[in-house]
C-alpha cells in the first residue's frame, strides 16, 4: 500500500486483525518519506510484515517511473533503519521454497540446504561455499513468491503503453460496487501466464492498454481468495488463502487500494484439503 495513504488504509485492513503500534505506524511515517528521498524512488509502498520467532522483517518497496519493473525491496527490523535486499535470482527462489518452518527474524541465520542435489553440493564447496543459505535470501524470495502469487490491483488502475512501459492510470477513478466484487476485476501485479495462452477469438475483446494482466477468476485452486464487504459495504476486501495474512482493499468509486501482508511468510499448503 502506498505510503503516503499508510494510516488510512491501515484502518481499512484492521478488521482482519493485522496492524501496527501507535509507534510502529509513528516510525514508518518519519522514515518510509526518507527512505524515497535518499533512494530516489518515485513512489514508496509499505509490502508489510513478516513475524519471525525472534523478531519481525517490515518491508517497504521502492518504485520507478515504470511499474512493471522489478521493484526494489528493503527490509527494516525497528521501522527507522533500512537495508536494501539484493534482487531475487530463480536459483535463490527454488532454495528458498525448500525450506520449512517459521523465520527467525535474525538476516545472518543460516540455513542448511539438505534436499540439495549432490552434484550442486560439491560445486558450491568447490567454490568455496558452503550448501546453506541464508535469512536474508530466504526473505526476498518469499517476498517475490507472494508478489507473484497474491499482489493484486484493480482493473484499470494500471496502463500500458505503445512502448511496453506500465504506468498509473491517472483516469482511474476506481471500480463500482457490482465490478469490484467480482474477481475478474482484479489483476496480477506480475508477468501474465494465462493470458499468453487465450487465442486471438478470446482476445478480441480485451483492451491492450488495461486488459495486459492475468486476472483472479482462474488462480489455482479455485477458492482461493474470500471477496468481502466491509466498513458498513463501503469497502471491498480480498484475502488469500494460500498465503494467510495478505488483505487487498478498494474503496468502490475512489482511487483508494493497496495490499499489505502480516504473516509468517508461510504458504498454506493445506489449502487444497481445505476447499
Amino acid at each position: 500500500m502506498d505510503a503516503a495513504s499508510l494510516p488510512a488504509a491501515l484502518d481499512l485492513v484492521a478488521s482482519g486483525g493485522a496492524g501496527l503500534s501507535p509507534e510502529k505506524r509513528a516510525a514508518l511515517g518519519a522514515s518510509l518519506p526518507l527512505l524515497q528521498r535518499d533512494y530516489r524512488f518515485e513512489r514508496v509502498w509499505f509490502w508489510g510484515r513478516i513475524q519471525g520467532l525472534r523478531g519481525a522483517y517490515y518491508i517497504a518497496e521502492g518504485l520507478g517511473p515504470d511499474r512493471a519493473a522489478p521493484r526494489s525491496r528493503l527490509y527494516s527490523l525497528n521501522c527507522v533503519e533500512w537495508s536494501l535486499l539484493p534482487p531475487a535470482s530463480e536459483d535463490t527462489v527454488a532454495q528458498a521454497e525448500k525450506l520449512k518452518g517459521r523465520f527467525q527474524g535474525d538476516p545472518s541465520f543460516e540455513y542448511e540446504l539438505t534436499e540439495i542435489k549432490a552434484e550442486d553440493a560439491e560445486k558450491l564447496i568447490e567454490d568455496g561455499q558452503q550448501p546453506v543459505i541464508k535469512e536474508e535470501a530466504r526473505l526476498v524470495a518469499t517476498i517475490e513468491q507472494i508478489d507473484k502469487a497474491v499482489g493484486i490491483i484493480p482493473r484499470g488502475s494500471f496502463v500500458k503503453t505503445p512502448l511496453g512501459s506500465v504506468h498509473e492510470n491517472r483516469n482511474f477513478e476506481g471500480l463500482s460496487l457490482t465490478e469490484a466484487k467480482k474477481l475478474s476485476s482484479y489483476f496480477h501485479l506480475t508477468e501474465p501466464v494465462n493470458l499468453k495462452n487465450k487465442t486471438l477469438l478470446e482476445k478480441a475483446d480485451l483492451d491492450p492498454s488495461t486488459d495486459f494482466l492475468d486476472s483472479l477468476e482462474h488462480d489455482i485452486p479455485k477458492g482461493s481468495w474470500t471477496v468481502q464487504l466491509e466498513k458498513g459495504g463501503i469497502v471491498v476486501v480480498l484475502r488469500s488463502l494460500l498465503w494467510l495474512g495478505l488483505t487487498f482493499y478498494h474503496v468502490p468509486m475512489t482511487k483508494q487500494y493497496g495490499y499489505v501482508y502480516f504473516g509468517t511468510g508461510e504458504k498454506n499448503l493445506d489449502l487444497p484439503f481445505m476447499l
